[in-house]
């Protein structure tokens, strides 16, 4: 793993939409799947006084050295839930990275062609596969990390299996990270 830890360049991620649809559960897990592959993480939640319901995202930096700043202001990946999170955060995707936006929720497209748009109906896909809806987001995860490469699925798991300590929400979640993992 020291090979990869080395080799790791700073990725900043971005992940936006409503309190409830597990943002900040989401970016706690990709920095604990970082963490776990031993590199170094950071994890930054920002959340209005109405959190469920209310607009929210999270900043995850993950890299094989250390990292200055929590602060993402063009992130490499963004995963988008809602509209008001597409209409603010897909503009400062950095150039040639990627967004992947739950087309379940989000009507519109991008017109920007520097980047890649991944529309995943990730809400209709957790409720068509047994799910909370709230699972949606773990589904995006999964195809992020597919897509990425960026941790194997034994560390995924390990790493669902750290964040809750509720066997039933243990195997939804890894259920979502599969059913991302296979699109």
């Amino acid at each position: 793993m020291a090979n990869m830890k080395e080799s790791m360049k700073l990725k900043e991620f971005l992940i936006a939409g409503f309190g409830g649809q597990g943002i900040l559960f989401t970016g706690k897990l990709l920095a604990n799947i970082g963490m776990l592959d031993g590199l170094e993480v950071t994890w930054m939640p920002s959340y209005g006084p109405a959190m469920r319901g209310g607009v929210c995202n999270c900043a995850v930096c993950i890299s094989g050295s250390l990292i200055g700043s929590p602060v993402v202001h063009h992130p490499d990946v963004l995963i988008c839930m809602n509209g008001p999170s597409f209409d603010k955060f897909v503009p400062g995707v950095r150039a040639g990275g990627t967004a992947y936006i739950d087309s379940s929720i989000v009507e519109v497209q991008s017109e920007r062609t520097d980047i890649n748009c991944q529309y995943i109906p990730a809400t209709t896909l957790a409720s068509e596969n047994g799910l909370p809806n709230s699972l949606g987001i773990i589904i995006m995860l999964g195809k992020m990390i597919k897509d990425s490469g960026l941790a194997e699925l034994d560390t995924i798991k390990k790493a669902i299996a750290e964040s809750t300590d509720k066997e039933p929400l243990v195997i939804a979640n890894a259920k979502a990270i599969e059913i991302g993992m296979n699109l």
